[in-house]
């Protein structure tokens, strides 16, 4: 089988002897042409993969600021059919970094289908309200089309159910580092780096850590305890404003940066 875009990132970001950085936007805040035009910046700046975020109504593991920026991009009329087509202006433009779409059932299936979605460039599917449970149909999809399937975990995941959820997931495991929504936290959980190890033990593919992430020390800490970094809602708030594009891709250099894997000398929790 051909590599996918998302194992070559991380593969070469291993190679690297560092983390992979992985960015969320949300598609169309301010507005759809702006995330097209700042989304090669975001890759240009070290982003090794990119979760473009269809905007809902309905967002339910999203906290405040990735809601907000919902609210914004669908009073201005973004649609996952038209993410799709900037996807697809994108990759004819050249852009090769890995693009993973973040969304809910509902916007999912009202594309009918996730031949478009694949068609359109899009590399793999993070889709929240989809317990593994109930997410055989969808897997079996997916992997026809040729999209990752990224399983979610978090601290409140059983052992056995995690190792299963592991275990049908390609792409990465995404890890939810806290209990709630998404947004900055100034502080992590210190039990973290030990759930990391536990979760990259049960999976065969690497694991990336997200939802708390805010600056640049967080990121560094955790870093030897992870395969990948997410950063989202303070990606979010750097973007909003005067000099937004400009704040925002300072925020993925310096994340980028502090990315540099070095062997862990402690178990500690990330510094505040």
């Amino acid at each position: 089988m051909t590599p996918r875009r998302i194992g070559l990132a991380f593969s070469r970001a291993k190679a690297e002897q560092r983390a992979a950085l992985i960015v969320y936007v949300c598609a169309g805040d301010p507005g759809l042409a702006e995330t097209e035009r700042l989304i090669p910046q975001l890759a240009a700046a070290g982003a090794d993969v990119i979760e473009i975020g269809v905007p809902f109504s309905d967002p339910i593991a999203d906290g405040p600021v990735i809601e907000a920026a919902s609210v914004r991009a669908l009073q201005g009329g973004t649609t996952p059919r038209r993410i799709l087509g900037m996807v697809s202006r994108l990759r004819a433009a050249g852009l090769e970094t890995p693009l993973v779409l973040m969304t809910y059932l509902n916007p999912l299936q009202r594309l009918g289908g996730l031949v478009t979605v694949a068609e359109s460039g899009v590399d793999g599917l993070i889709v929240p309200d989809l317990p593994y449970e109930e997410a055989e149909p969808l897997r079996i999809e997916a992997e026809a089309a040729g999209l990752d399937r990224i399983g979610l975990a978090a601290p409140t995941t059983p052992p056995d159910r995690l190792g299963a959820i592991a275990a049908n997931a390609t792409g990465f495991l995404y890890y939810v580092s806290v209990t709630g929504v998404t947004g900055a936290r100034s502080a992590l959980p210190a039990t973290l780096p030990a759930e990391l190890r536990a979760a990259r033990a049960a999976s065969k593919v690497p694991v990336a850590v997200g939802f708390g992430i805010e600056s640049a020390v967080q990121a560094a800490a955790l870093a030897p305890h992870t395969d990948g970094i997410i950063v989202g809602s303070a990606l979010i708030k750097a973007l909003q404003g005067e000099e937004g594009f400009a704040r925002g891709i300072a925020l993925v250099r310096d994340l980028k940066a502090a990315l540099d894997r070095t062997p862990p000398s402690s178990t500690k929790a990330p510094p505040c």
